[in-house]
C-alpha cells in the first residue's frame, strides 16, 4: 500500500447499545472530523465510520442502515444479541483489521472529545502504533466515581497490572496494533488492560471529557463493579496468593489461641466461652465463604476459556462491501449529516 498520508485509510469504530438519542450528532461530528482530515490529505477518501450495534431494543440499527444508505462511507454491524461493549469494540477491530492502517475506537456518547482525533492521527505519523486518549481531569464525575476510579487504577497498579489511568476505551491502533490485539484469544476481554501487552511504540494524548450529549449512561454503578473486578481477575492471581495467607494467619492465630487456652485451663482459669466461641465460628465462616467464591470465579474464568465460544454472532455487516469499486468516497463538500 502506498506510504503517503493520503492513501492511509482510517477506520472509526463506535459501539452502540440504545444509542438512538445521541446517534445523529455522533454521525455529523465524526463525519466533520473525517472531511476535515481529507481535506488536509491526512488520511485516505476511502475512510470508514463503523458503527458497531450492541443488540440495541431502540432505533439504533434503523438510524445506522439509514444514514449508510445516504452515506456510503458509514457502515455497521448488527449483532444477533447483547454481547457486550467489550465485544462489540473487538468486532470493529476485527472486522476492519484487512482495510484499514489505523483504527480508532471511541464511544458514541460524545464524552470523548472527538476533536483529539487529528492529534492521534499526527501521533500516528510520527512513528506511533498506539495512541491512547487520556482525560485531563475528572472534573464531570461524581466525588464517589472520581474516587472510586483512582483507587481502581491505584490497585491495579499494586497488582501489576499495566494500565494507562484515566484512559478508557478511546486510543488509536495502527494496522499491525490491531492484529497483535486479536492474537489474544481470551474470552473474559479487558481491552485497557491487554491493549499495553500489545507493545509496540506508544503515546498520550490529552483532551478534556464531556458530559453525555444526550441518552442514559450504559454503565451503572453495578456494571462498573463488574467491569473493575473482571479486570481485577482477568489479570492477576494476587486475589489467590492472598487467600493463602489469609489462611496461614488463621492458622498461627488459632494455634496460639490454643496454647492460650491451655495455659489458662492448667491455671484453672476456665471461664465460659460462648460468645467468643460463636463469634469466631460466623467470622470463620465468612472468610470461607469469600475465599471460596473468589477462587471460584477464577475457576469459572477457566470454564468460559475452556469452552472457546465465539465472542459474539454478527447477523448483518455492511463494512467490507463498502470498498467494492462502485461505492462512493467521502467527499469534504458534502453534508456532515442527514437528518432522521
Amino acid at each position: 500500500m502506498d506510504t503517503s498520508k493520503s492513501n492511509k485509510r482510517l477506520t472509526v469504530v463506535v459501539p452502540c447499545y440504545n444509542e438512538e438519542a445521541v446517534l445523529p450528532e455522533t454521525v455529523k461530528q465524526l463525519t466533520k472530523i473525517l472531511q476535515e482530515l481529507i481535506a488536509a490529505q491526512q488520511i485516505s477518501k476511502e475512510s470508514r465510520l463503523l458503527f458497531v450495534n450492541d443488540g440495541s431494543h431502540d432505533r439504533t440499527w434503523s438510524l445506522i442502515t439509514t444514514y449508510s444508505q445516504k452515506m456510503p462511507w458509514l457502515t455497521g454491524i448488527k449483532f444477533s444479541r447483547n454481547f457486550g461493549h467489550q465485544d462489540a469494540l473487538l468486532a470493529g477491530m476485527t472486522v476492519a483489521a484487512d482495510h484499514a492502517d489505523m483504527v480508532i475506537t471511541i464511544d458514541a456518547d460524545l464524552q470523548d472529545d472527538v476533536n483529539a482525533i487529528p492529534k492521534m492521527v499526527a501521533a500516528y505519523y510520527a512513528g506511533y502504533d498506539v495512541v491512547y486518549g487520556v482525560r485531563n481531569n475528572r472534573d464531570t464525575d461524581t466525588f464517589f466515581k472520581r474516587r472510586s476510579a483512582l483507587a481502581f487504577y491505584s490497585l491495579m497498579r499494586r497488582l501489576g497490572v499495566d494500565m494507562v489511568p484515566n484512559s478508557a476505551d478511546y486510543r488509536l491502533l495502527s494496522q499491525r496494533a490491531v492484529k497483535g490485539l486479536l492474537a489474544f484469544k481470551e474470552r473474559n476481554l479487558f481491552l485497557r488492560g491487554i491493549v499495553p501487552l500489545v507493545g509496540f511504540p506508544a503515546t498520550k494524548v490529552y483532551y478534556a471529557r464531556k458530559e453525555r450529549f444526550a441518552g442514559t449512561s450504559k454503565y451503572p454503578l453495578r456494571k462498573m463493579i463488574k467491569f473493575a473486578f473482571d479486570g481485577i481477575t482477568s489479570f492477576s492471581t494476587v486475589p489467590i496468593r492472598l487467600i493463602m495467607n489469609l489462611g496461614i494467619l488463621l492458622v498461627i492465630v488459632g494455634i496460639g489461641l490454643f496454647i492460650y487456652t491451655l495455659i489458662q485451663t492448667s491455671r484453672g482459669l476456665v471461664v465460659s466461652g460462648w460468645a467468643s466461641l460463636m463469634t469466631s465460628i460466623w467470622m470463620l465462616g465468612g472468610v470461607q465463604l469469600i475465599c471460596t467464591s473468589m477462587i471460584g470465579e477464577y475457576v469459572g474464568k477457566i470454564f468460559i476459556e475452556v469452552k472457546q465460544r465465539p465472542r459474539y454472532t454478527i447477523e448483518e455487516e455492511s463494512y467490507t462491501d463498502s470498498f467494492a469499486p462502485e461505492q462512493r468516497h467521502l467527499r469534504t463538500d458534502e453534508k456532515n449529516a442527514p437528518v432522521a
